[in-house]
């Protein structure tokens, strides 16, 4: 009789899945692992992940499926289901659009039209060299500042489709004095 074959690479792909993302997450699923219900930790390992990396990739999806010892489905089901979680890089920029009343009857639908027209992605996408991601929002609480544009964490008050171009150039000036720098 021929001895069973075994496919048992349990070493590897814990390597693998370990190299795939920083000490402490790794340290943190361990912890998990430890404790009852370690599947019930998993979103906090996505926030943990998505906030080292700014998104969660196929293969850091997969590392935290392995390490957690999940599902890789559920894994991909919950970070898919949750409007948080972001599967692509963002750009350097994220232009954040009010769409709250008061800027929408102040005119963010033109504000909108403009900046899908100027980067040529619409809400959710990325431009091509990276720079420039568009959401939206349904209320920044600056009411009174309305049409209201967000670049990061910079409030942009009362503005015009006309001043679209000049804000878009003026985070491009800013990204190239100091390419590697954080936004």
């Amino acid at each position: 009789m021929k001895p069973p074959t075994t496919t048992d690479n349990w070493n590897e792909v814990k390597a693998a899945a370990e190299a795939a993302l920083p000490a402490p997450i790794v340290e943190f699923i361990a912890q998990c692992r430890r404790r009852e219900h370690p599947d019930s930790h998993l979103i906090s390992v996505l926030h943990k992940v998505q906030g080292h990396f700014g998104y969660l990739s196929a293969e850091h999806m997969d590392a935290v499926a392995q390490l957690l010892q999940v599902p890789a489905a559920k894994v991909s089901g919950v970070a898919t289901f949750y409007h948080f979680f972001r599967l692509r890089p963002r750009g350097r920029y994220v232009i954040n659009v009010c769409l709250g009343t008061a800027c929408y009857v102040k005119g963010a639908d033109k504000l909108v039209a403009k900046l899908k027209d100027e980067l040529g992605i619409d809400f959710g996408e990325t431009t091509s060299d990276g720079m420039f991601s568009l959401e939206v929002s349904r209320c920044l609480g600056t009411c009174g500042l309305a049409p209201v544009v967000m670049f990061n964490d910079d409030v942009h008050p009362r503005v015009t489709p006309d001043a679209i171009p000049v804000l878009l150039q003026q985070y491009l000036d800013r990204a190239r004095k100091t390419p590697n720098a954080a936004p």
